[in-house]
């Protein structure tokens, strides 16, 4: 069984910043051969896309933290990271890891990100 576990979160102050991680585990799990991704969800709203990463290393962001943060993994500790960088209070949420290869997909249970003074 994959298992996607996310550690890095917490509360922080505006401008401040935070680096997310998500370490993948699980039997045959070939982690270099998924896109992996970082989504954010707020009450009351949908969980949406926050920066890609394909298996070869291409890395897409959303318009409103482009020039802020950085997705990066490392394939050989099967772990994919978020740099957050001049956080915004807007940029609060639960971040959550996912895990993309054909038409399976793994989601990890979801960190806190809150930026406020």
């Amino acid at each position: 069984q994959v298992q996607l576990v996310e550690s890095g979160g917490g509360l922080v102050q505006p401008g401040g910043s935070l680096t997310l991680s998500c370490a993948a585990s699980g039997a045959g799990f070939g982690f270099s051969t998924y896109a992996m991704s970082w989504n954010r969800q707020v009450p009351g709203k949908q969980r949406d896309l926050v920066a890609h990463i394909s298996s070869a290393g291409k890395s897409t962001y959303v318009d409103s933290v482009k020039g802020r943060f950085t997705i990066t993994r490392d394939n050989a500790k099967n772990t994919v990271y978020l740099q957050m960088n001049s956080l915004k209070p807007e940029d609060t949420g639960v971040y959550y890891c996912h895990a993309r290869v054909g038409q399976y997909e793994f989601w990890g249970q979801g960190i806190q990100v809150t930026v406020s003074s």
